[in-house]
Formats: C-alpha cells, sequence, structure tokens
C-alpha cells in the first residue's frame, strides 16, 4: 500500500466557517463529542422508542457507501446513525438542512461535533458541494447518510426523490443501501416539540452501485427513481 500524504480539506477554513462547510474533516474534539452522543443516543431509542433494526446484514463491511431513507422526522437521521456498528459510525457523516441545524454558530458547533452533520441546502444544492461530497466517498472513504426527498414530508407519505444522489453515485462503484424507517413520523412529526414513546424501527435493504450508468441528468434521474422506488418496497405492510 502505497503512503500519500494529503492536507485535511477544512485547512484553510476559519473555525465557525469549518462547521458550516462540506469540507469539514474530524478531529479529536469531534471524535470524543460524536461517540459520547452516539452512545446516548442509542440508550434513548432503546428505552424511549424500543428501536430494533432489521437487516443489518446487508450492511457493506466497510467504507465507502451511502444510506438513503424516507424522511418525516428530525429522529430520522439519530435512527439511520444508530443502525451502523461503533466502528463504522466514526467514519458517518449525516447531511442536515443548513437553514435548520446551521443557522446560530451554537446550533453550527452541536450539529458539527455531536451530530456528525454537513450541512446541505435544501432549496437549491450547490454543485460545488455536490462535488465535494462526490470525492470524499472516493477518496477518504466515509459514509453519507442523507434523504433524497429533500425535506420532512408532512403527511408521513414519502414524495419523489431529488437527482442529487444520482449526482453523488452515479459512474462510481460506491454502494448505496436503501432504507425505511418506521414509526418516526408517529414519534415526531413535523411541528412537534417532543418525541412520543413510540416504537421506531429500521429496514435495511440490499446495496446497489450504479458503476455502468452515465453520469448525466438522465443517468441521475433514473438512480433517484430507482432508490425511490427501492426504499418504498421496504415499507412494512400495516399491521405487521
Amino acid at each position: 500500500m502505497t503512503w500519500r500524504f494529503r492536507p485535511a480539506r477544512d485547512l484553510d477554513l476559519a473555525p465557525g466557517a469549518r462547521f458550516r462547510s462540506v469540507r469539514r474533516e474530524p478531529g479529536l474534539l469531534s471524535l470524543a463529542a460524536h461517540a459520547a452522543w452516539s452512545a446516548l443516543v442509542r440508550v434513548y431509542l432503546a428505552a424511549w422508542h424500543r428501536y430494533r433494526v432489521a437487516g443489518r446484514e446487508h450492511l457493506p463491511a466497510d467504507a465507502p457507501f451511502v444510506l438513503v431513507a424516507n424522511h418525516a422526522s428530525h429522529l430520522d437521521a439519530l435512527a439511520l446513525g444508530a443502525a451502523l456498528p461503533a466502528r463504522l459510525a466514526a467514519r458517518a457523516y449525516a447531511l442536515a438542512a443548513g437553514d435548520v441545524f446551521f443557522e446560530s454558530d451554537g446550533l453550527a458547533a452541536f450539529a458539527a461535533l455531536a451530530l456528525n452533520a454537513l450541512p446541505m441546502r435544501r432549496r437549491k444544492v450547490a454543485a460545488g458541494d455536490l462535488k465535494d461530497l462526490r470525492a470524499r466517498l472516493i477518496e477518504e472513504p466515509c459514509i453519507l447518510v442523507l434523504f433524497p426527498e429533500g425535506t420532512r414530508v408532512r403527511d408521513g407519505r414519502m414524495i419523489p426523490f431529488k437527482p442529487g444522489i444520482g449526482m453523488l453515485v452515479g459512474g462510481t462503484a460506491v454502494a448505496v443501501v436503501p432504507c425505511w424507517i418506521d414509526g418516526a413520523f408517529a414519534a415526531m412529526p413535523p411541528g412537534a416539540t417532543r418525541p412520543r414513546p413510540k416504537r421506531l424501527r429500521v429496514i435495511l435493504g440490499e446495496p446497489r452501485t450504479f458503476a455502468g450508468r452515465v453520469n448525466d441528468k438522465a443517468g441521475w434521474m433514473a438512480i433517484a427513481a430507482e432508490l425511490e422506488a427501492a426504499v418504498a418496497a421496504l415499507k412494512p405492510v400495516s399491521g405487521r
């Protein structure tokens, strides 16, 4: 194996800007904060939401890969992150709404240090940000946790996936794991100020790769549609 020196991607950024950049890289402080937060989240999910994971055997053995899921609650990122084994969790970044989690300095620091989140614009994603994230997946490698709908749905029903996920993985060998988060809408729907003690379950599907896809707009839309169908197919039948 050839050793190669690479300066940190966020080396030229001031601390405040680093928290708000998709180029942010974890340091000792953020790794410790994220590990402590993850441990607390796992205890909370198990005690308050009777949290369960099905299909863990579908997780790739190592990074890089992407987790994509339906999005109906602020609990979703916590639920997906808890599905990862501890050895992979430290390398996982959740993409979070920049206009929600990175508005103030204090909230941005919490999102970056505890959640290990990276900001993503919801209305118009910057092409440069997607290019940086695509490079990280291939070069670092890392794990991205994202919700291709682009926003939390207001009635619990999925809306079409945006093509940004295709821009991230089209033409690469990076695996994408479709996931269904069951119960998060009932536990904490948009507008709720506190979670209810409802059961939460994450269902992981078989990973897919898109190395043979053309990396263009049509390809991105096809990938998004395929992953949307894969996520929807994991939804449990009512009453089960």
